[in-house]
């Protein structure tokens, strides 16, 4: 059976357009415009929110569930939220295709409420994904890799590295904190260094290693990968610059390492425009996890060159990223979080999961409806989606 989908895709022009079209009613386009005064109201409201802050506006369940309502009064057609809510009485959840304007790139449509019914979020109607820029996935010379043909090759993963220079407790320190080999997350990752799925392979361990640098990387991706799983730190570009490609990936690379970034310390970080140049150096398995700070920054961008879209390009068919900063679990606990609780390497293991499943997007939607529950019933800074509702999907 055909799954139904809907592709919503918004354009910058001074207002804000809309137009949505669902894939079994292609003649049937659905047409809006919003206007800029209503758009730059709302997006001041998700800034004053300050997403990623674990003391922010989002840690605050009537704070945060009045923001989902502007946001849906403000972006989601009424059209589209109807047709969505008829959907839903039939017990039918879509698949809903987001191409954000850059103007909007950081709203988490996950989280949205519906107008006809301010309690039900759009994740609870529809899995939700993000197209890729157009003009990256039909670029020549592009190779995509499918996860059907490689899902046997080994999950590449760089998790926690030491960036050369920086402390545990500094700017790009530890992100994770010593993380025990009898912890969930890390015997989630050994089972798959017990089928020989897992590089690095065990001795060696898998958090804060020293050598996972971009010639560690590149041999890896060379040899053949499945997944590519990294959680650490991402420098997103600012959005100001225009030069989208300068966002960076922290490897444990020192400044001997050649590059267009510039050296930080005696380390050089691995930048978008590193992987654009010198593709081949990089073959991009099918899936790829960039779970760090702002990661999935280039759709704030005209021209979405980040590190997102070089994946893309680079041959991932789907990479989920980040829209904002990420919280680690120590910041959670400083916050008042239960200190037993690990919510960052939590959203790791729902991640990685995601990705190993046959259906990621829903997967991880699935996930997301969980931590949606826990919110409503909790109320507190762990559950809340300052944390799980910066994951989006970008897919091809």
């Amino acid at each position: 059976m055909t799954r139904y989908t809907v592709q919503v895709r918004f354009a910058d022009a001074g207002d804000l357009y809309v137009s949505w079209r669902w894939t079994h009613a292609l003649s049937e386009v659905g047409v809006t415009v919003i206007p800029r005064d209503q758009v730059t109201a709302a997006m001041a409201a998700l800034a004053a929110a300050r997403p990623g802050d674990p003391a922010g506006g989002f840690t605050v369940y009537d704070t945060e569930r009045a923001l989902a309502g502007q946001l849906a009064r403000t972006l989601v057609p009424y059209g589209l939220a109807f047709q969505l809510h008829q959907l839903y009485q039939q017990g039918i959840r879509p698949l809903l295709r987001v191409q954000p304007s850059p103007r909007i790139a950081q709203v988490p449509w996950e989280l949205l409420a519906l107008d006809s019914d301010p309690e039900i979020r759009l994740l609870e109607v529809a899995d939700v994904s993000v197209l890729a820029p157009a003009s990256v996935v039909h670029a020549p010379g592009r190779t995509p890799r499918s996860w059907a043909a490689t899902r046997t090759l080994p999950v590449v993963a760089v998790l926690d590295p030491r960036v050369p220079g920086y402390g545990t407790g500094s700017r790009l320190g530890s992100v994770l904190g010593p993380v025990p080999s009898d912890a969930p997350l890390a015997r989630q990752l050994a089972g798959y260094a017990s089928a020989g799925r897992l590089v690095p392979a065990p001795p060696g361990g898998l958090f804060r290693r020293t050598d996972t640098d971009r010639a560690w990387l590149s041999a890896a991706l060379t040899a053949g990968a499945g997944r590519l799983l990294y959680a650490g730190h991402v420098t997103a570009a600012d959005p100001g610059s225009g030069q989208s490609e300068d966002a960076r990936l922290h490897l444990a690379c020192t400044d001997a390492h050649p590059g267009h970034a510039p050296a930080l310390r005696g380390h050089r970080p691995l930048s978008a425009k590193d992987l654009l140049l010198d593709a081949d150096r990089w073959p991009v398995p099918g899936r790829v996890a960039l779970i760090a700070c702002e990661s999935g920054g280039d759709l704030r961008f005209g021209d979405a060159l980040g590190l997102a879209a070089a994946m893309i390009s680079g041959g991932a068919e789907l990479v989920t990223s980040t829209r904002w900063s990420l919280p680690t679990d120590h910041a959670f606990a400083l916050a008042g979080a239960d200190r037993t609780q690990y919510p960052l390497r939590e959203a790791i293991r729902a991640i990685d999961a995601a990705h190993e499943s046959d259906d990621p997007v829903r997967a991880l939607a699935s996930w997301q409806r969980e931590r949606l529950a826990a919110w409503r019933e909790r109320r507190t800074v762990e559950h809340s989606p300052v944390l799980w509702g910066a994951f989006a999907t970008l897919t091809t």
